[in-house]
């Protein structure tokens, strides 16, 4: 019984830590007003912005919206910085790495990395 003990907790210990990890990156993440889509992994959040309106989003625990873009060129706030990312570059700003993906006449994809 008691060389079942250990395998027992090791067992118990990463099932919650699988748990905890899933509710993490489920976590991460949630959208606010305006319309702005999020998907948390374990490689950070991807953002879909509506392209018009205004749309605000939780992510990584700061706040993150799309300004305004210009030709290929987005104008985002995170954490309360503003950054302009070219679609394929990447800046960082307070701690995190900001990528555009995609700008198109609808959406603007980000990606949002710790």
């Amino acid at each position: 019984m008691n060389a079942l003990l250990p395998r027992l907790r090791r067992g118990t210990t990463v099932a919650v830590l699988a748990l905890v990890l899933a509710g993490g990156s489920l976590a991460g993440c949630s959208s606010g007003g305006g319309g702005g889509n999020t998907s948390c992994g374990v490689d950070g959040c991807t953002v879909t912005f509506p392209r018009s309106g205004s749309a605000e989003v939780s992510v990584l625990g700061v706040s993150a919206r799309l300004v305004r873009v210009d030709a290929d060129i987005a104008q985002i706030e995170v954490a309360g910085q503003t950054v302009q990312v070219p679609v394929g570059g990447q800046t960082e700003v307070g701690g995190f790495v900001v990528r555009v993906q995609e700008v198109n006449d609808q959406q603007v994809v980000v990606k949002i990395s710790a």
